[in-house]
């Protein structure tokens, strides 16, 4: 008999991510001991899209960036796009460079 243990890989998904950040910024609030309407006004964001955004997690950039400035874990949204490592000379120089623009497929 083999012992053959097999792996199951998913990819997250959007609705599963967004899901995550509206439970951690409702547990962060919490842990910070402050009431939606304290958030809401240390924020700048109103009480109505604040509890829209914890009930469905549906909110705008600006407004989920403002709450987490108001929470203290803003820092944590400068590494949402990481550039991608360099796997040589070349690439280490372009990445330091700031590109413009994508380059369009050609076929």
């Amino acid at each position: 008999m083999t012992n053959l243990m097999t792996f199951k890989f998913e990819r997250i998904t959007p609705q599963q991510t967004q899901e995550k950040v509206r439970q951690s910024a409702r547990g962060l609030r919490l842990a910070h001991n402050m009431t939606q309407k304290d958030l809401a006004e240390k924020s700048g964001v109103p009480l109505s899209t604040l509890k829209r955004f914890e009930q469905s997690g549906e909110v705008s950039l600006s407004a989920i960036l403002a709450i987490a400035g108001a929470l203290d874990a803003l820092e944590t949204f400068e590494d949402l796009f990481p550039k991608p490592p360099a796997t040589s000379l070349d690439q280490l120089d372009i990445i330091g460079r700031q590109r413009q623009r994508a380059r369009g497929k050609r076929f």
